[in-house]
């Protein structure tokens, strides 16, 4: 059986404005394991982005309990906390992130730049090869400016491969890019899945959505539903007859 990667326990977040108390999150319930590939969908102010900044440790719950690798978050100081973000999660966000005067190969190895352990010359090959997993390997020495938007993102999702984290994060990942390249990165994020990376994936679209395992609508700070995906490989036909956009770099 494979491993829980993430519980959550009766997981709340308030915000308080003024004299108003905003319910963020309302005492949640949930279990992702390894190996899944879940979307985290709602709409505006269901309670998703604040879910998904708890999970990358960006911001901490008001009460419940919330587990990572078996490690309670509850217990880690600010330094532990920052550590960990480092080594076990992986980050991909709507706006790439990407250093604009850094090519993609010294983009990729910014994450191992924290961790002693890794060596220089380590730390190059461990980028080249999250870049050739994405398809990127002949880019590496191009700047962000020399590249497309699918390609920046592909670039990222290499970044947040290259420490071999337990979890991938992702925030609208597809946000800022076509239907076109939307579907040619979640068939990417697709195959690193099946490669048995876990991944969560915060969407507002439905179709992007229908690419991953199970979808998990939050509304009003509570889990809705859940709903397992039956045909999620759809979107090579729906790829196929979508009409070729040519970008030029």
């Amino acid at each position: 059986m494979e491993k829980t990667i993430i519980q959550v326990s009766e997981l709340r977040k308030d915000y308080h404005i003024g004299e108003v108390t905003v319910h963020a999150l309302r005492k949640v319930d949930m279990e992702i394991r390894e190996g899944e590939f879940v979307a985290i969908m709602g709409a505006s102010g269901s309670g998703k982005s604040t879910m998904l900044n708890i999970l990358g440790c960006l911001d901490k719950p008001t009460g419940g309990e919330y587990l990572l690798d078996g490690v309670p978050m509850s217990k880690m100081n600010k330094n532990q906390l920052a550590l960990l973000r480092n080594q076990k999660l992986g980050f991909i966000f709507q706006s790439y992130n990407l250093l604009p005067r850094t090519t993609a190969l010294e983009n990729v190895e910014l994450p191992l730049y924290y961790n002693s352990k890794v060596k220089s010359k380590e730390r190059k090959e461990r980028a080249i090869h999250a870049l050739d997993l994405v398809g990127l390997a002949d880019r590496m020495h191009h700047m962000p400016n020399q590249l497309s938007g699918g390609q920046q993102q592909r670039v990222a999702i290499a970044r947040s491969l290259v420490n071999d984290p337990v979890v991938i994060l992702a925030d609208e990942a597809t946000g800022n890019l076509d239907t076109r390249t939307s579907y040619e990165i979640m068939e990417l994020f697709q195959q690193l899945n099946d490669q048995g990376k876990t991944i969560v994936f915060v969407t507002h679209e439905p179709d992007i959505a229908r690419f991953m395992k199970r979808n998990i609508v939050f509304r009003d700070g509570r889990i809705q539903k859940e709903v397992m995906v039956t045909n999620r490989h759809f979107a090579t036909e729906l790829i196929k007859n979508l009409p070729v956009e040519v970008d030029v770099i």
